[in-house]
């Protein structure tokens, strides 16, 4: 006998692994971010006038968004069971429906307005209204349902076991189906795999030859706040790229967008690592502490906006790797060569070049790659510009062989310019690895892993410690 009862579904966190709300509130900042703020500081108190223009400014991919598999499959057999399957949600009225349709749902939806909110005892006196007491069986994850279970003749709690334990303890029917999230998925989304960038710190120290204790401890409490900054940037620039990541081969699987962690979660998240890295910076010095909110604000105009300008972003990622070098000289008190400073940019600048190259010889088509201002079409323009970025390099170091303070420190000037060929040799194996699509996405981090590079750059390195008298001075002779 079919079961006239229908099934009715929450959609935030219940049929959806991910919050419409959250979902519009960063599209937006990513679209139009002063829109986005102005919306949220003027409608803040008023939740359903807040869904609404939210839902105007930045238009969304619900087909894109995670399904908790469970709670679809409950709503496939109750459709396959001839039952009405009916989305609930406080998020706005627009979002829902476009849900419903994209999912073969009913539809007939109950939904924010933008005047009523509808959510806990409000959703609750709707779905009464609608079907009767005890008329319909309801999916939801928070505390907040009590409201509408009370009501409903099963409850379905999705992800939150106490709230099935105190259903069924007042006699309730009770269905559950698995949700949350692992911290473990947090860890992931916070990339502790990138903090190896963060070796860039102490190349001042090693340039200054400063390998006295009291420089290398403050310059490792700096590595450990540019990585707790650094991290509350990619949960940033995760929660911005949503739509972009889950339409990406491999990105889709991030713990934001796959639905692995929640929005909120990430977002309390980031403002923790935040506090953490703005703390440790003051600790330091001020002068320290300064260069974390540059690397920090820069870092965030790069997430809104300067990622999807042609060439600008280059010239943003080369520009936020030379900032950790400044930093290393701030924190250890080390006094950094303008020399330094202007050959690392061009590098690194060489080295972004490398990481769009990976990108678009990775990609399926010749569209843009998405979020970005490139496509496949543009990997020659991407390989000239890289070349003159080790060019450019190459020739400032040797100008540096040559000047004052070279000189002061590297008597034997010959071997500065013997220790060229490998460091130009590693510099256009990176390009031509990024040309070929042999690297990973981030050329740093592969820099940091992959052996051959790394025995190169010690060659690099063993020539310019004995050009610098270093190895005399340490092993005698």
């Amino acid at each position: 006998m079919t079961d006239p009862k229908p099934l009715v579904l929450d959609v935030d966190g219940t049929f959806l692994k991910t919050d419409l709300l959250f979902e519009g509130f960063w599209a937006g900042l990513g679209r139009d971010p002063f829109a986005t703020l102005g919306a949220a500081a003027r409608h803040f108190r008023d939740p359903a006038r807040l869904k609404a223009e939210l839902a105007r400014i930045a238009p969304l991919r619900t087909d894109l968004m995670p399904v908790n598999p469970e709670v679809a499959d409950l709503a496939a057999q109750a459709q396959a069971a001839g039952r009405e399957v009916c989305l609930a949600s406080a998020s706005d009225r627009t979002l829902v429906t476009q849900l419903a349709t994209e999912k073969g749902l009913s539809p007939r939806v109950f939904a924010s307005d933008g005047v009523t909110n509808m959510k806990g005892a409000t959703k609750a006196a709707a779905l009464v209204a609608a079907f009767g007491e005890k008329g319909f069986d309801y999916a939801g994850n928070e505390p907040v349902d009590r409201k509408i279970w009370d009501h409903a003749e099963t409850a379905i709690v999705v992800g939150a076991p106490a709230e099935a334990q105190a259903l069924r303890a007042r006699g309730q029917a009770v269905t559950e189906c698995t949700g949350g999230w692992a911290l473990k998925s947090l860890w992931k989304a916070i990339r502790p795999h990138q903090w190896v960038k963060n070796v860039l710190l102490i190349l001042p120290m090693i340039a200054a030859h400063r390998f006295e204790l009291a420089t290398l401890v403050p310059i490792l409490f700096g590595m450990m706040a540019f990585s707790f900054a650094a991290s509350s940037i990619y949960i940033v620039n995760d929660l911005l790229d949503l739509e972009a990541d889950r339409l990406h081969p491999t990105k889709c699987r991030r713990p934001f967008a796959s639905g692995a962690v929640p929005i909120r979660v990430g977002m309390l998240a980031f403002f923790g690592l935040a506090a953490l890295a703005l703390g440790i910076g003051a600790a330091l010095n001020p002068g320290f502490l300064g260069i974390v909110v540059l690397y920090m604000v820069t870092s965030l105009a790069y997430s809104l906006k300067l990622k999807r300008m042609r060439w600008v972003d280059i010239a943003t990622l080369a520009a936020l790797y030379t900032i950790r070098v400044v930093a290393g000289a701030a924190a250890g008190q080390v006094e950094v060569s303008v020399y330094m400073l202007i050959f690392i940019f061009p590098v690194f600048v060489a080295l972004g070049c490398v990481k769009r190259l990976t990108e678009l010889t990775l990609a399926k088509n010749d569209e843009r790659l998405p979020g970005r201002g490139y496509g496949r079409p543009d990997r020659g323009d991407l390989l000239n510009v890289a070349g003159l970025g080790v060019f450019g390099a190459l020739l400032i170091f040797f100008l540096y062989s040559v000047s004052d303070q070279g000189r002061m420190l590297y008597p034997d000037t010959w071997l500065l310019w013997l220790a060229m060929l490998p460091m130009g040799w590693w510099l256009i194996r990176m390009v031509m690895l990024g040309w070929f699509g042999k690297q990973d996405y981030d050329p740093i981090v592969f820099a940091l892993r992959d052996k051959f590079g790394l025995g190169i750059l010690m060659m690099t390195l063993s020539l310019m410690f004995w050009a610098a008298g270093l190895w005399a001075k340490w092993f005698g002779g």
